[in-house]
């Protein structure tokens, strides 16, 4: 069978591109011709992603689209005469950007509208998270499910030492991590927020640190720079550090004492896991998917309680045997996250279309 997936954009080191080639190698695996195309392709994996003006794009015989922005690749994957199926990653509402990038905000708004067209002229939806499947429901896709993402965390766990940026970060500060774009959904003001809180009751010697794109949504990062400075809050204290390799991110993982997300939008949020494989206790506010893809490890909390969380934050990072807890808590939730279970629900996948 031929079964080949469609990407808007094929990225290094993004989630959504890093579980289609996952899913790309177990269906070749078992036999089953496989490929990548997408529109847009970084120029380090040319040499196994497609571009989508290749003719043999659209002779699947499954043909899986993932959803995550408005594309021409939905309305061509309405035409095909194959079954066509479309993974859903979400799309942040656009209710977050509205007053940041009024753009933004009509570029998910197009996407949403563009997924409810879709509405019976697909052969299944699925979402990667439960909480996804729900709004494709919500939205009238009788034919849904959840086919998980593929995370890789080998690539964290088993990278190289960095001994030099090591030893910048153990130098007594205790190291609280995010991971992820900079973008309004995340919340990263309340970040900053807690910071005091937790300089006030807990302790003085900290660092928030924060490792993403800090150019999706440019206005929202000077709005967080501006309250730094009206607060007058330190760099030293908050290091906004952009995009980084595996091997400098899984150093900020292993030196973190915790990863804390403020989120209040997240269809799957890949960083959790990453956190959890690398042993960082985790400090989440309940919201959307989160307490899905957590599954009762790590510490949630809702509402945001500042002094409130700033103290769970404290108890994270100064109490050894709720830590110890919290990580075995973590180590037993990611067994539903292998590369075996996965690799199943690829069968049952491709058991339904042969």
């Amino acid at each position: 069978m031929v079964i080949n997936q469609w990407l808007p954009a094929a990225h290094q080191g993004d989630a959504v591109g890093d579980s289609a080639r996952r899913l790309r190698e177990v269906l070749r695996e078992r036999g089953h011709d496989s490929e990548l195309y997408a529109l847009t392709i970084d120029n380090n994996l040319r040499c196994e992603v497609r571009p989508f003006s290749h003719p043999a794009a659209g002779r699947g015989d499954v043909t899986i689209l993932h959803f995550a922005i408005a594309s021409p690749m939905s309305a061509a994957l309405a035409s095909l005469p194959g079954a066509r199926v479309i993974q859903y990653h979400n799309i942040t509402p656009a209710h977050f950007f509205a007053s940041f990038d009024a753009n933004i905000a009509e570029i998910v708004t197009r996407g949403r509208d563009e997924l409810a067209c879709l509405v019976d002229r697909v052969d299944l939806a699925l979402g990667d998270s439960e909480y996804n499947r729900q709004e494709l429901e919500t939205l009238g896709f009788t034919e849904n499910g959840v086919f998980p993402i593929a995370v890789n965390t080998s690539r964290l766990t088993r990278a190289p030492r960095q001994p030099a940026l090591e030893q910048v970060l153990n130098d007594g500060f205790t190291n609280i991590l995010f991971v992820g774009r900079l973008v309004p959904n995340k919340k990263l003001e309340d970040h900053l927020m807690l910071a005091e809180h937790y300089k006030r009751y807990v302790d003085q010697f900290y660092r928030f640190i924060f490792v993403g794109r800090e150019d999706v949504c440019p206005n929202y990062y000077r709005m967080l720079r501006a309250l730094m400075a009206s607060y007058r809050m330190t760099s030293e204290r908050f290091w906004f550090v952009g995009q980084v390799s595996d091997e400098d991110l899984a150093t900020y993982y292993r030196t973190a004492s915790a990863y804390v997300s403020m989120s209040e939008h997240e269809g799957f949020c890949v960083p959790l896991l990453e956190a959890m494989a690398t042993d960082v206790p985790v400090l989440a506010y309940s919201s959307t998917a989160v307490p899905e893809t957590l599954g009762g490890a790590g510490l949630t909390f809702s509402p945001k309680d500042l002094e409130y969380v700033s103290e769970l934050l404290g108890l994270m990072v100064y109490d050894d045997d709720l830590r110890a807890n919290i990580i075995t808590g973590q180590r037993r939730r990611l067994a539903n996250f292998t590369d075996e279970r996965f690799a199943t629900c690829v069968d049952q996948l491709v058991a339904r279309f042969s």
